[in-house]
């Protein structure tokens, strides 16, 4: 089941986003969601 969470980017961070998903042709979301994929695969690496 998919659980909502909110965040709260700087305008800067903001633009970055937007950015790259005009250049990808997906929603902010779906960035958002790539992001945090990324992030919590780096993480996982490390603690191996």
């Amino acid at each position: 089941m998919a659980r909502r969470f909110t965040i709260v980017c700087d305008d800067d961070q903001a633009r970055i986003i937007e950015t790259l998903a005009r250049r990808y042709s997906i929603t902010e979301e779906e960035v958002l969601s790539q992001l945090v994929e990324l992030g919590l695969e780096a993480r996982d690496e490390q603690t191996v």
